[in-house]
């Protein structure tokens, strides 16, 4: 029965993919035409999820709580039906935007407890590493954009507040003109790091297991991954523009420079 809820459980994982698709879209083209699909493709991996956790409360006869790959489970599983719930009530599908995208990498995790084979083809083995690698770069470039947007964004906004008169400072770009590009380069980084993260992680399952697990580069790379999911979910909600966006992209600019610190000194610069 343990097989039979890791089945279900990646099923839920494809569901889930679906409102991950939508969130990526709605980020990069600020369209909201996948969402019904989405939710709907949500609402039945949340189901196939409950599923695979029955399975496994009947094959261990208890809470599926543990390891950490069945809690986390467990918790994917709680807040898919949260915000189902939430969104059933009061139509409040903000959230959405990152809130598939969490769901989705957790499941993803949660269903890599079990082994997932070995590389057949040594050629796609380097290219899905070489993918990993191009997606995090990418996604450190727009991150880095938003950092340097945002010091613009404060400085302009002292100037502005001071009514001080600065030739050089004049030339900024307006605060509308760069909260619209902090926005821009905030949702394409969030969208290469979520895609980073994905192809880093299952490359690491296949390559060793769960030992990545443990490894403190691994910790680093997540936790910028958080920051940025804090970061478009304050935005969604809270409506976080100006200055509190700013100083938020600087703050996960600075997470992004300690794991890639992190990564070279080790000699890598990818999820090992």
């Amino acid at each position: 029965m343990v097989h039979t809820s890791m089945f279900w459980l990646r099923v839920a994982v494809c569901c889930y993919a679906v409102g991950l698709l939508h969130s990526i879209l709605l980020l990069l083209r600020k369209k909201q035409g996948l969402y019904n699909v989405a939710l709907g493709s949500f609402r039945i991996g949340a189901i196939l999820h409950g599923v695979a956790i029955t399975d496994l409360v009947l094959a261990t006869g208890g809470i599926p709580v543990g390891n950490f790959f069945q809690t986390l489970s467990l918790c994917a599983f709680l807040i898919a039906v949260l915000f189902i719930a939430v969104e059933w009530k009061y139509n409040f599908s903000s959230t959405a935007v990152a809130h598939f995208p969490l769901v989705f990498v957790m499941t993803l995790v949660a269903s890599m407890e079990s082994p997932m084979g070995t590389w057949t083809n040594a050629v796609v083995r380097e290219g899905w590493l070489v993918v990993h690698i191009v997606l995090i770069l990418a996604g450190y470039a727009a991150l880095l954009l938003t950092a340097v947007a945002s010091v613009f964004y404060l400085v302009q906004e002292r100037r502005l507040k001071a009514k001080k008169t600065t030739s050089i400072l004049e030339k900024l770009p307006p605060l509308a003109t760069l909260d619209n590009l902090i926005t821009g380069s905030m949702g394409f980084g969030f969208v290469f790091i979520t895609l980073g993260v994905i192809f880093g992680i299952t490359w690491a399952s296949i390559e060793s297991g769960t030992r990545w697990m443990s490894d403190s580069k691994v910790t680093l790379s997540m936790l910028t991954w958080v920051l940025c999911l804090v970061m478009m979910f304050m935005r969604a909600t809270a409506g976080w523009r100006g200055r509190k966006a700013a100083v938020m992209a600087l703050s996960v600019m600075a997470c992004s420079v300690l794991t890639w610190v992190t990564h070279v000194t080790n000699g890598r610069i990818l999820i090992p």
